[in-house]
Formats: C-alpha cells, sequence, structure tokens
C-alpha cells in the first residue's frame, strides 16, 4: 500500500463493538487526509470497519492480515465529506423479540455476526450471514419477510440493516443490545 500511516491505534483482543468505538475516537484526533492504522484480533473488525467507513463517509484504504493480526487502513475525511452516522430507525428490543417468539410469531433472524461467534451461541432457527458476506447472500433472504437483524450489541445488525435497506429491503427491524443482552433460548453449533 501507497501510504504513510499517521497514528496506531491498538485494539488487539477487543472484540465489537470496542474495535469501532476506538477507531471513531481516534479518528477524531488526526487531520483530514491522514492515515489511521487500526490494528485488531477479531475476525468481525474486517467488515466492521469497512461498513463503519461507508456510512461516515471515511475512506477505507484496505486491510493487511498477518496470522490473526488485522491492520486496517483508513484516510479522515474531510468534514465536509464526513457524515454522521444515524442509528437505523426501525429497531426492537430482545425481550419484545422473545415475546414474539414465546406467541409462537413467524420471525425471521439473521444473524450477522462471523461463523465462531454464531457456532458460539445463537438464536434457535436464526440464519447465519456473516456482514461481509451480506452483499453475496442476498438472494438466501426475502425481500417480502419482516428479517430480524441481530448481531453480538447491535452495530454490526445496524450497519447491516443500512446495506439490506440500500439493495431494497424495507422489512428490517434491528434487534437491539443483540446477544450480549440475550435472555431466550440459544442453540450452539452450526
Amino acid at each position: 500500500m501507497n501510504f504513510s500511516v499517521d497514528k496506531v491505534l491498538d485494539c488487539k483482543g477487543l472484540a465489537c463493538p470496542m474495535p469501532i468505538v476506538k477507531t471513531k475516537k481516534a479518528i477524531e484526533e488526526i487531520a483530514p487526509g491522514q492515515v489511521l492504522e487500526m490494528q485488531a484480533t477479531d475476525k468481525g473488525s474486517v467488515a466492521d470497519i469497512q461498513g463503519w467507513a461507508k456510512n461516515t463517509g471515511h475512506e477505507y484504504l484496505g486491510t493487511v492480515q498477518e496470522g490473526d493480526l488485522y491492520k486496517h487502513y483508513l484516510r479522515k475525511a474531510n468534514p465536509q465529506a464526513s457524515q454522521e452516522n444515524a442509528a437505523f430507525a426501525q429497531t426492537i428490543t430482545n425481550a419484545e423479540l422473545l415475546k414474539k417468539m414465546e406467541a409462537q410469531e413467524k420471525v425471521v433472524i439473521v444473524d450477522v455476526r462471523e461463523a465462531d461467534e454464531f457456532a458460539s451461541g445463537h438464536i434457535p432457527g436464526a440464519i447465519a450471514i456473516p456482514y461481509g458476506e451480506l452483499t453475496g447472500r442476498l438472494a438466501e433472504l426475502n425481500q417480502d419477510e419482516e428479517l430480524y437483524i441481530v448481531c453480538r450489541t447491535g452495530n454490526r445488525s445496524d450497519m447491516a440493516c443500512k446495506l439490506l435497506a440500500e439493495k431494497g429491503f424495507s422489512k428490517l427491524i434491528n434487534v437491539l443490545p443483540g446477544m450480549s443482552g440475550w435472555s431466550g433460548p440459544v442453540q450452539s453449533g452450526e
């Protein structure tokens, strides 16, 4: 890659949403046009950083993987080009989704976490489509169905809702706070 790094941010060992939270703070500390290198060990950070950059207007320059370490590169946008990252409007709480499930209402849950996160525990019947694979797997989803999008904390699912909305899906609901606060039934494995 042909650029120089102006600031390095260590997010090793942190899980979603912390790499993005720290990136947001760190990018505020550099000047427009400067480059931030964010280092993470969370596989999900690959898709997360790309989605965050797209939603905020900062330029995603790429990712280099060195073993279990991901080095993500972002160029800070000019203030006129960056945009406030508004949350997806349609949301449901974990408790409200659980009530729908207990009432045996038809719910289609799409879990956008990475495969290893999904395998460690997910809502029974959820469809596993990692955020980074979503664009290539749109055909697996029915645009006519209401889709409940879940991740670990609600951040990745928020980005997934925005991405799906851009692709023509209109019946999308972000599940908050996601699996980190889920008290309903959990299934392990794939």
